[in-house]
């Protein structure tokens, strides 16, 4: 059964956690926005193990006991939020996918030019997949391994942020700002470059994750023939967010 439709996990409800005996008189007493950010942090905690295990070892040597283990709780307290170790890589192997549709999204909302939207969002692709390298190293090794409608939601999602992403394009031809011959095959060897990044990019190389996904963005005007690249990067651009400066 998949876990999502590629949301993060929930805290049960007060149903669910009454009928299981587990909550406290005291956990009653906490707001439910304290529960939600807490339940959120132990979930991260499950993910960011499971990553490492995963990243290392494999998938098929990795066993629930391992990620327990490595955080120092039991394998019910794992159940407690993931219902399986295969619902664990679907959030895994999602989660670069969401993180840019959401940087679509804020892009998308601003009042900016398609230029300035493509730079944008060129750049924060290009950073959400350089800080979720080993969930994309783990997604393109073990795909085989998801259940087949995790699977399909995710392609899901990568065909929607293929889509999106072509409709900026064709905004930036229709306002005469970019000439693309083929807007399908451009939108996806723009994909192609950033997608491939976490094959080639090492952390404390000669770039830093800003530096690499700026220069990316102005390789991607290129491409395009952004009528108002000036030099390096065009003006009013939104900032980096803040949960992409790590």
């Amino acid at each position: 059964m998949s876990m999502l439709k590629f949301q993060k996990p929930r805290p049960p409800s007060r149903s669910a956690s009454a009928r299981s005996g587990r909550r406290s008189a005291v956990d009653a007493t906490v707001p439910e926005d304290i529960r939600d950010a807490v339940w959120r942090l132990k979930s991260e905690r499950i993910v960011a193990a499971a990553v490492e295990l995963f990243y290392k070892q494999g998938y098929t040597k990795t066993t629930l006991d391992q990620v327990a283990e490595a955080i120092s709780v039991t394998k019910p307290f794992i159940y407690s939020h993931f219902k399986s170790k295969n619902d664990l890589l679907a959030e895994i192997c999602s989660r670069a996918i969401r993180v840019s549709h959401e940087a679509l999204n804020r892009v998308f909302a601003a009042d900016i030019s398609p230029t300035e939207k493509l730079y944008t969002i060129a750049r924060d692709f290009m950073l959400t997949v350089l800080q979720h390298q080993a969930h994309a190293v783990i997604y393109s090794r073990e795909e085989k391994e998801l259940a087949p409608e995790d699977r399909d939601a995710i392609n899901a999602l990568r065909r929607g942020f293929d889509r999106r992403f072509a409709a900026l394009l064709e905004e930036g031809v229709a306002s005469g700002e970019f000439t693309v011959d083929d807007v399908p095959l451009t939108a996806l060897a723009i994909g192609g470059i950033v997608g491939w990044a976490p094959v080639w990019y090492r952390p404390g190389g000669r770039l830093t994750q800003i530096e690499a996904s700026e220069r990316v963005a102005v390789l991607v005007l290129a491409m395009v023939q952004a009528k108002s690249l000036k030099k390096r990067k065009p003006k009013g651009l939104l900032p980096v967010p803040a949960e992409l400066r790590a």
